[in-house]
């Protein structure tokens, strides 16, 4: 698209998309007649504002156990979610274990990696042989790559008899999508939705001292430098522990349109995804690491980042800073509902990185998912008790909200908290129990409206998702990844943090420790896979 052309558009979807915001956010509390609690079914091709059609199969009762498994013998089931565990999980988890007894003669304990270090935790969970039944699944978490290592059980054979509701539930178009090398490895979510990511920010306080709404890197800068000057007790941005995903990447995203989360420093636009190359080293990453370092300079974020263990979106909702450079419409949703719940005078705003890019890709049904992994000892009692947990209405509502009148309200056919987000001890999917969501069963609040309207305007600049389907293999290179892993972690991450005086030479240093560990075999084989996708995929 020309220049012109791309801004006369993205202007336009900028107004269409702040009406939507603005909208959402001015809901009344209690709701009004007539709103729905749930966006509206439709048909496997439905665009993904709406949910996937959820068939007569979800019950709002248990259902006798599954004809094609012997439950006779008591069997207990490791669950692992990724994050942290709601303050009352105990509760729930007692709730749901005398309901799994009496239908499935079975117990479960939920387990939480919390956020800090989830990815070494969950490397270790699947490949040391514990003790797990099911575990959390997304593209983020690599399960293309696990599936190709034989982490997890394919599950073809077992769902027609473990799980035959939740077989014919899933749309057959989203068991295609989550196939690798032709095997089901995760039950994937059917609500449909975007992911992409938005700025996020104190709208009350952009207003409170006329700051630029972000809407691209310049505008979101200029909101910083406006918090730091009239709050400088207050941290303009969260960045975290992960300063590769929240910032990095994310900043990659909207300021180069880079296509999907492609590894190892290769980068490659989505408008040309073939011309692949090495983003590591060059002379758009040493400008982008100087920016990060101007940043960090300017007290915009702080410079402990790298051992924070409080969420970015826990900073906003507690008050102690200002943006976030980038999240998903939902959790914006979500992190507004609980600061408003502890502030009322206080308020978000959010701006969909499409403005920028003109475009935005749907989710993938890879995104949030459960699996078997290989060494469970419970395969046909996990993915029954799963099927539970998705088609079964007491089993859903009480993972993903907690118990009624004690953790949540219904009023008007939306959900409400009772009490606030410190007084709460399940809110609304504390779980993060996304990958069990049901369109059947779903609550929002009032503001969720603001986010479906977010979710029509992006269907008209929506794009495929090029990206997710791609699966690598890691094998020949599997010792220089983890090298790789360790030198990023030690020399790429106080680079990202604006933590290294010498930018510069930090950048070199970082590129000669990651060529002793490997890089250019890594990057060589990956650009190779990454072509061979684009071929078979007929992706130009």
């Amino acid at each position: 698209m020309p220049t012109n052309a791309k801004k006369k558009a993205a202007a336009a979807l900028s107004m269409a998309l702040m009406a939507s915001v603005i909208a959402g956010c001015s809901g009344s509390d209690k709701g009004e007649a007539g709103a729905s609690s749930a966006p509206a079914k439709a048909s496997e091709s439905a665009s993904p504002s709406s949910s996937a059609s959820a068939s007569s199969t979800a019950s709002s009762s248990a259902s006798a156990s599954p004809a094609g498994i012997d439950t006779s013998k008591k069997v207990h089931l490791q669950f692992y979610m990724l994050g942290n565990a709601p303050k009352e999980l105990p509760k729930v988890e007692a709730e749901i274990n005398k309901m799994a007894m009496q239908d499935l003669n079975a117990t479960v304990t939920f387990n939480f990696t919390t956020w800090t270090d989830w990815d070494q935790k969950y490397k270790l969970l699947l490949s040391t042989g514990q003790d797990v039944d099911l575990i959390f699944t997304a593209d983020w978490t690599q399960y293309q790559q696990y599936a190709k290592k034989g982490a997890f059980l394919p599950l073809d054979d077992l769902l027609p008899t473990a799980a035959p509701g939740l077989n014919d539930f899933v749309p057959k178009n989203m068991w295609d999508a989550v196939k690798i090398n032709g095997k089901i490895y995760t039950v994937p979510a059917t609500y449909q939705e975007y992911v992409t990511n938005g700025f996020v920010w104190r709208e009350d306080l952009r207003k409170k001292y006329n700051l630029p709404t972000p809407v691209d890197i310049p505008t979101f800068e200029a909101y910083m430098d406006g918090i730091k000057k009239n709050e400088p007790s207050l941290q303009p941005l969260a960045i975290g522990s992960d300063v590769r995903g929240s910032l990095s990447d994310t900043y990659l995203d909207v300021f180069r349109e880079k296509v999907g989360a492609l590894q190892y420093g290769m980068f490659a636009t989505y408008d040309k995804p073939a011309e692949i190359a090495s983003y590591w080293g060059s002379s758009e990453q040493l400008e982008d690491l100087k920016r990060f370092k101007g940043w960090a300079d300017k007290g915009y974020f702080s410079k402990n980042e790298l051992n924070e263990k409080a969420t970015n979106q826990e900073k906003l909702v507690n008050g102690t800073a200002a943006a976030m450079l980038g999240d998903n419409p939902t959790r914006y949703n979500q992190t507004n509902g609980n600061m408003k719940s502890l502030h009322p005078d206080w308020e978000l705003g959010y701006t969909p990185f499409a403005v920028a890019t003109g475009y935005a890709t749907p989710v993938h049904p890879i995104h949030n998912g459960f699996a078997i992994p290989a060494s469970s000892k419970n395969a046909e009692r996990a993915l029954a008790f799963y099927e539970k947990m998705v088609l079964d209405k007491r089993y859903n509502l009480l993972t993903q909200y907690g118990f009624e009148g004690t953790n949540y309200t219904v009023d008007g056919g939306y959900y409400k908290m009772v009490g606030d987000a410190n007084t709460n001890g399940f809110p609304r999917e504390g779980m993060q129990g996304w990958a069990w969501r049901n369109p059947e069963f779903m609550l929002f609040e009032p503001s969720y409206d603001g986010v479906k309207a977010i979710f029509d305007q992006l269907d008209k600049v929506q794009k495929p998702d090029i990206y997710t389907g791609f699966a690598e293999d890691y094998t020949d290179y599997q010792a220089e990844r983890s090298a790789l892993e360790q030198v990023e972690k030690q020399y790429l991450f106080p680079l990202l943090a604006g933590q290294v005086k010498d930018v510069e030479g930090g950048l070199q240093t970082f590129m000669d420790k990651a060529k002793k560990a490997g890089l250019d075999k890594i990057q060589e084989s990956y650009k190779k896979q990454w072509l061979a996708y684009l071929s078979e995929s007929g992706i130009q």
